[in-house]
């Protein structure tokens, strides 16, 4: 039944389709500061990304969630970051954002991280990476 809808949709057009252009996926442009390395992330599919960034010299952890694009309504945002199964370390910023939330920082040298993001419901997370080498 959608094969058909789209073939009438496209028949009463004017015979000639183009798809919309994906959105520009989301890139880490520093916005942790200076001295923050982009370590890992993971990708909120059609939406955006969240980024994990590095402080060597500072041991300290940041996250941003970025949507890809910063044009339209603003959305709920979200970052959250914590040293692993520590409930009581947790940093997080939401709220209606039109670009990205964070940066939220965190100081876990030497320590496993719990971190992760939203972007309009969509929830994606990571726990236990980024390890330090623990002394």
């Amino acid at each position: 039944m959608l094969a058909a809808t789209t073939v009438t949709a496209l028949a009463v057009g004017t015979g000639t389709s183009v798809a919309a252009p994906a959105p520009a996926a989301a890139t880490y442009n520093k916005e942790c500061g200076a001295g923050y390395a982009h370590v890992n992330q993971i990708p909120i599919p059609g939406r955006g990304t969240v980024f994990l960034a590095y402080n060597a010299a500072a041991g300290k952890n940041c996250v941003v969630t970025k949507r890809d694009t910063s044009s339209g309504s603003p959305l709920w945002v979200g970052s959250w970051l914590q040293r692993n199964q520590e409930l009581k370390s947790k940093q997080e910023q939401y709220g209606f954002f039109t670009s990205y939330s964070g940066p939220v920082y965190l100081d876990a040298k030497g320590k496993c991280v719990d971190w992760g993001g939203e972007i309009d419901g969509y929830v994606v997370a990571r726990y236990k990476t980024n390890c330090g080498t623990l002394v």
